[in-house]
């Protein structure tokens, strides 16, 4: 990815996107373009306006994190969003090393035991790139559509499977989100090349992703609610949560989850059910067959 495109592309949609109302100043004459003006970011920043432009045209080199901070507040950025900044900043100060070590895709055993050990609760470890590389019985059942992929890889699945919006009803929102992921990944390693191609690849094949993916929106995976609309035991609403690995660059651990006592774990229960059911009916042909 070219690091100096992608912060300009960045700094620009984000400027597009806060009116001088909402930066506090008054708003003069009739604008050719939404947004705030260069010369009022700088002036909000605290830095001269050819200092800016410069930032703008994609020239992060030797900026300072006070400058990268005093930019967020000007562009009024979230969390997610300035620790994005900074990402783009690191990126542009490191020295360009292409051959990099392969990312790690093998899960540990450790790992494996802790999502096994989740019978009520959907489990699954993924890398930076969406893909699922070990699932716990419950997650297989969810996820069924997705992994039946090789590799299994939630965003292809989000935006080339045409059943996908009928398994996420809020199927804008989990696209939005996914591309808002990747985009910070890409930051966080832009000289992966499995990643490049992945983006590379929705981008020829899907017009949905290609919008979102030019809009520049971020987003980090960490909790919220998710609803899901499966083939067998019908609408679900769980809670998620990812996790980190320390110890495994890229790598983390999703959890979903239902409050005791409610439908949506009623509807875990009963998939449950269904794949335990589906995991004897297998077994009894592999017994057939080998008789």
């Amino acid at each position: 990815m070219d690091n100096r495109a992608e912060v300009s592309a960045f700094l620009k949609s984000r400027r597009g996107k806060i009116t001088p109302e909402q930066a506090g100043l008054p708003a003069y004459g009739r604008r050719r373009v939404p947004g705030l003006r260069r010369v009022e970011v700088a002036m909000l920043a605290g830095v001269s306006v050819e200092y800016y432009t410069r930032l703008e045209r994609g020239n992060l080199g030797g900026v300072s994190d006070s400058v990268l901070d005093a930019l967020a507040k000007a562009l009024r950025l979230d969390d997610t969003e300035r620790d994005h900044l900074h990402a783009l900043a690191r990126a542009a100060n490191a020295r360009p090393v292409r051959v990099r070590r392969p990312k790690k895709t093998a899960v540990r055993p450790s790992v494996l035991r802790i999502i096994n050990g989740l019978h009520d609760q959907p489990a699954y470890v993924r890398n930076n790139r969406m893909d699922i590389l070990a699932a716990n019985a419950l997650s297989r059942a969810l996820y069924a559509e997705v992994l039946e992929q090789k590799p299994a890889n939630t965003c292809r699945y989000a935006f080339l499977d045409p059943r996908a919006t009928r398994l996420f009803p809020e199927w804008e929102r989990v696209a939005r989100d996914a591309v808002g992921a990747l985009r910070v990944e890409v930051a966080k390693s832009p000289y992966d090349r499995e990643l490049s191609n992945l983006i590379g690849e929705l981008s020829t094949r899907s017009d949905a992703f290609r919008t979102l993916w030019g809009a520049h929106d971020v987003h980090a995976f960490t909790d919220g609610i998710k609803r899901f609309h499966h083939p067998v035991v019908g609408e679900m609403e769980l809670v998620h949560e990812s996790l980190d690995l320390p110890g495994d660059e890229g790598l983390s651990i999703t959890i979903h989850s239902a409050d005791p006592g409610t439908p949506a774990s009623d509807a875990l229960q009963l998939l449950a059910a269904w794949a335990a059911s589906q995991d004897r009916s297998t077994a009894v042909t592999q017994d057939d067959t080998e008789n």
